[in-house]
């Protein structure tokens, strides 16, 4: 590599910087856990940035494309998700945007998984009872209960590569599984899972027979224990099957009583007014959440109130938060690995410098509106 490329960095992504730097990288970090005003990256894009590292919480839109249209080549997101950078935009200024798809896909199905059970099981509100000194007897059933995971049926909404996922741990908990995807569905990991179980089932592994099938919504939402949900925000306007506040007063009233919901898709899939007055009503058992509408949660949202504390668990965008996940430099196990790569890609002009080619770039369609 003879050209010096400048790069800026909106948070520390960790060691995948340093290599970056070793490659010759002139590489510049925002040093403060907040994220930058976009002033400051409109700014440091407009003095000549060859590559952007972004996150989610960066507002990536025609102001910065046009500040960085003479030098800008490559946004590199570390993120599954790019809610925050405007497609249409880059498209416009033929900027190609990347992401970390699959690297985070287990350790978000896992939390999920956590979430659903600690949720199921009361664990914080337990540990509060504890905690303040207020476990005073031991009682078959009082003063509350938790519900078993074990045996009972969920819903996964949604099954792209993190549903997949979550559906592969349900299996081994020997849940009945309900699947619901408005786009694809993937019936050959269907079947595999129902062999599984049957397998599981034939040898005395699992004390009663499972099942996993696709359903229409409506009746996910009627049968299930749990709700979890892995769909990708979609808006109205841009898909035949929008998902924006799928979960809003009719779908939550859909659900049963007794039922969980569990969120770590995108914040907008659920209308959080609506999931509020569910709980305070009493419509659904419990929620537990790890994406909001918008983010950081504001001190004022419906979700923070107290009278549904104890059936509302909520967790700061904390999924993929693992330390392989979130930090390895290896692109094949890390967001930072893969969100370097992506930029190494474009700027170093790999396979041939075709974008259409490169595993991590979104917006491939750039190439033919060049």
């Amino acid at each position: 590599m003879t050209k010096t490329f400048r790069v800026f960095a909106t948070c520390d992504i960790g060691e995948s910087i340093a290599l970056l730097r070793q490659r010759g990288y002139e590489v510049e970090v925002y040093p403060h856990p907040e994220a930058p005003p976009k002033s400051l990256i409109v700014e440091r894009v407009g003095s000549g940035c060859d590559g952007l590292i972004t996150t989610l919480r960066d507002s990536i839109d025609a102001e910065v494309f046009a500040a960085g249209r003479n030098t800008l080549k490559v946004v590199a997101q570390i993120a599954v998700g790019f809610d925050n950078i405007n497609r249409a935009d880059a498209n416009r200024y033929k900027i190609p945007f990347t992401h970390t798809a699959d690297v985070l896909t287990e350790a978000t199905a896992e939390f999920a998984f956590f979430m659903l059970g600690g949720l199921a099981r009361k664990t914080w509100t337990a540990e509060q009872l504890t905690r303040n000194n207020q476990w005073s007897f031991w009682h078959p059933y009082l003063p509350f209960l938790g519900d078993e995971v074990t045996g009972k049926t969920i819903a996964i909404i949604g099954t792209g590569r993190i549903g997949l996922a979550m559906i592969k741990k349900c299996a081994g908990f020997d849940m009945n599984i309900l699947c619901y995807d408005p786009a694809y569905q993937n019936h050959d990991y269907v079947k595999a899972i129902q062999e599984t179980m049957d397998l599981r089932h034939a040898r005395g592994i699992s004390g009663q027979q499972n099942s996993i099938r696709y359903v229409p919504l409506v009746d996910a939402l009627r049968q299930a224990d749990f709700v979890s949900v892995h769909v990708p925000l979609l808006r109205p306007g841009e898909s035949a099957t929008p998902t924006y506040h799928l979960f809003n007063e009719s779908t939550l009233r859909t659900m049963k009583p007794a039922s969980f919901l569990v969120n770590t898709s995108r914040g907008p899939v659920v209308d959080e007014t609506a999931l509020a007055k569910a709980l305070r009503e009493k419509w659904i058992a419990g929620a537990a959440l790890d994406v909001y509408e918008q983010e950081p949660l504001p001190r004022d949202s419906p979700l923070r109130d107290p009278s549904i504390e104890d059936r509302c668990r909520l967790y700061p965008h904390f999924a993929s938060a693992a330390r392989i996940t979130r930090l390895s430099t290896d692109p094949n196990q890390g967001m930072a690995g893969r969100c370097v790569q992506g930029l190494i890609d474009v700027l170093e002009g790999n396979y041939g410098g075709d974008v259409s080619r490169m595993p991590y770039v979104v917006n491939k369609e750039i190439v033919g509106s060049q």
